[in-house]
This record gives structure tokens, C-alpha cells and sequence, in this order.
């Protein structure tokens, strides 16, 4: 079958429902309009969407919702600017632009077997949450699975349920640190590297997935490299500023690299000469 004619055309997709995780992130679920002759989009965890509003603009958001969800597209959406805030008041019936997926996603189906270290920083989560999603559903596929995540406040930590849904599957350690916490955090207060002690894992058959401040990264690398972890063992999902999603504007270009179209998933010796240098 052919594929939608003209990547950077805009698809039509329907709002079929919005759930506010937050008071600043919102979860947007789409089904893009089926056209005669074409399938719907496929994808891979930690791909992304140009999701477009006629009028206001179009912004990069990744795609968290399970490949199996056929015709259904979700995305977690923090409200931070023009077109996020715009998004977040759409209702289910209303009708956005959609383009992709685009980009690398994680290396999950080369994965298999190993075992599988994801640190996550921040509420940027996004980008790990479809490939956590896919591993819990594909159980059986992985081995050891460790779930880390940092947040700088607790009350940024919003996903409660879903951790604790993840926690219960078999051979899945999930731990949560807050820099600064509550009263009531019942979890570790302090850096997510400070958890490393209580992580299972070979180091000769892992992979480690990282999503966050690129500052908390490059602390992770360091602190597991120091256990036997080599540097092709480690995947990134990398920032940047990203406008077409195709590799043509070169807002995204870190190197010889563009975000858009060769990641956002690197795999850190890419671009290890390049990571959190200045002007890249």
C-alpha cells in the first residue's frame, strides 16, 4: 500500500479524548483521519508527531501511546508555551494537523534479551513512557527491568498509579527521587544516581535508555560506565530545537547531525564528542 503522499503535508487528526495529568501536562489522544489508499502511521517508541493548530503553530511532541493501540495516537503534553497551551484546551471532536512519525526511536525490538536500565529526569518523561508501555506488554521479551526517575520537587512526581502498575510486573524495579520533597514522599530525597546500588542488571547485556537534563545524563554514563557499562550501551533522547521534522531548516543539527531525522534517539557514542558542548 502506498504511504501518505507528502511527508510534510499535514493529516487530519480528531481529538477523541484529553486527560490532564497535571495543572502543566496533559495527555492529547488523536485518530488520524484513515484516506483511501494510504495506512495509518506507523511507528516506534521515541518517534514523534508535528502536531499542527492552523493559526497558532506546529510543535514536536512524542508519541507515548503502545504501537498495538491501532488508529490511536497519544501524546504527553507539558504547557509551556503558545501552542501547548492552545492544545491543552481542545476538545474531543476538534481537529488538529498531524505529521510523522519521525525520527529514531529506541533500539527495543535489537534489545531483546538484555536487560534494561531507563532513567528518566524531570517531568520531560515522555520519550520513555511508550517504551516502558511496550517493554511491561512485551514482558516475556526482557530481562531485568529497571525504572528510575528523578524529579527536582515531588510534586512534580504525577504519574503515581502508573508507576505503581509498572512496579507490579514481574523481574521490574521502579525507583523515584525527589531533590526537595514533601512531608509525605514516601520515597528516596536526593540525586536518581544515588539509587544505583539497588539496580540489577549485567553490564555485558544491558541497555541503558536516557531521557532528561542533559547535566543528569552525562552524570548517569559516568556513574554506570564506572560499572562495566560501555558506551554503545547507552541511548539518548536528545532536545533540540525542532521546526520541520525532516532534516531541512537545520534548527536541530548538533555536528553533522540533525535531531529530527537522525534521532531523537542517539546512541551515546554518536555523539559523544559533541555531548553538552556549547553551540551543539
Amino acid at each position: 500500500m502506498p504511504e501518505w503522499p507528502e511527508p510534510q503535508l499535514p493529516r487530519p487528526a480528531e481529538v477523541v479524548g484529553i486527560e490532564h495529568e497535571s495543572p502543566t501536562v496533559f495527555t492529547l489522544r488523536l485518530r488520524p483521519a484513515p484516506v483511501p489508499g494510504c495506512p495509518l502511521p506507523r511507528f516506534r517508541p521515541g518517534q514523534f508527531n508535528m502536531l499542527l493548530l492552523p493559526g497558532v503553530g506546529e510543535i514536536p511532541i512524542s508519541i507515548v501511546s503502545d504501537p498495538r493501540d491501532a488508529g490511536l495516537l497519544d501524546h504527553t503534553i507539558r504547557k509551556v508555551g503558545r501552542v501547548t497551551r492552545a492544545l491543552a484546551n481542545l476538545e474531543p471532536g476538534d481537529v488538529i494537523g498531524l505529521r510523522g512519525p519521525y525520527g529514531r526511536g529506541w533500539p527495543l525490538r535489537e534489545r531483546e534479551q538484555h536487560d534494561l536500565v531507563v532513567v528518566t529526569g524531570g517531568v520531560g518523561c515522555a520519550p520513555v513512557t511508550g517504551a516502558i508501555e511496550y517493554v511491561i506488554r512485551r514482558r516475556e521479551r526482557y530481562g531485568y527491568l529497571n525504572i528510575v526517575q528523578g524529579v527536582k520537587h515531588s510534586d512534580d512526581f504525577f504519574w503515581r498509579e502508573r508507576y505503581a502498575r509498572w512496579a507490579e510486573a514481574p523481574d521490574t524495579e521502579v525507583l523515584v527521587a525527589a531533590d526537595e520533597a514533601g512531608p509525605l514522599w514516601p520515597w528516596h530525597v536526593g540525586r536518581v544516581t544515588e539509587l544505583f546500588d539497588r539496580l540489577r542488571f549485567d553490564p555485558k547485556r544491558v541497555s541503558v535508555l536516557l531521557c532528561g537534563p542533559e547535566g543528569m545524563m552525562a552524570a548517569v554514563i559516568r556513574e554506570l560506565g564506572a560499572r562495566g557499562v560501555p558506551d554503545t550501551s547507552f541511548w539518548l533522547s536528545m532536545e533540540r530545537n525542532m521546526q520541520c521534522g525532516v532534516g531541512l531548516c537545520g534548527h536541530c543539527q548538533i555536528g553533522p547531525h540533525f535531531v529530527c531525522r537522525d534521532g531523537p534517539v542517539f546512541r551515546y557514542d554518536e555523539i559523544a564528542a559533541l555531548f553538552r558542548k556549547r553551540g551543539f
